[in-house]
């Protein structure tokens, strides 16, 4: 009786949802894809999907972005979001792996993000569908999230994303008001 009541609180002490590890410690899922991290080529296949672009800087041990991996992407419209709209590439911000930026410039995870000048992690950064070969990624995101959010921001984000609307006067803010509005939601 000890043992099956010793097993039970070790699963109540269990997240309903584990977030797998990658062999680099960085959080898996399914919608990450693998790619030779060449932003002008990323962008090419994720036009050529009908996605959008979303690079999501990330770390080791990071308790941020563990809460995004284990409690807002596994969220059903969340997931699906990510999976059906969205062409996702991974950088770490300590790692050693080369990225190449749109303008061509090509140096490791760790030295992109200074040159980006990503500050936290979690960071996700979302682009439009054309970018100039002149470009440095950091100036030309549709928006950057940088930090954890929970469900409502982080789904009304990828909706405003998938939507359009940032190529129209309703920003992100009014068009987040306004969702949590229609639906009730307070936040």
């Amino acid at each position: 009786m000890l043992r099956i009541t010793l097993a039970a609180l070790a699963l109540m002490a269990t997240p309903l949802f584990a977030a797998e590890l990658g062999d680099d410690g960085l959080h898996d899922a399914d919608w990450i894809q693998e790619t030779f991290k060449d932003l002008r080529e990323d962008l090419a296949v994720a036009n050529d999907q009908g996605k959008t672009l979303l690079v999501m800087i990330e770390q080791r041990g990071c308790i941020y972005c563990s809460r995004m991996h284990e409690t807002v992407f596994p969220d059903p419209e969340i997931n699906a979001a990510l999976n059906d709209s969205f062409f996702v590439v991974q950088i770490n911000m300590f790692g050693d792996v080369e990225v190449t930026d749109f303008d061509g410039e090509v140096m490791a995870e760790k030295d992109i993000v200074r040159r980006w000048n990503a500050q936290f992690t979690p960071t996700l950064m979302f682009f439009p569908p054309e970018v100039a070969d002149d470009a440095i990624a950091s100036q030309v995101t549709i928006v950057t999230m940088p930090g954890a959010f929970g469900k409502w921001t982080t789904l009304n984000l990828l909706n405003w994303i998938r939507e359009g609307h940032y190529q129209t006067n309703e920003s992100f803010q009014r068009y987040h008001a306004r969702i949590l509005q229609e639906r009730g939601i307070v936040e």
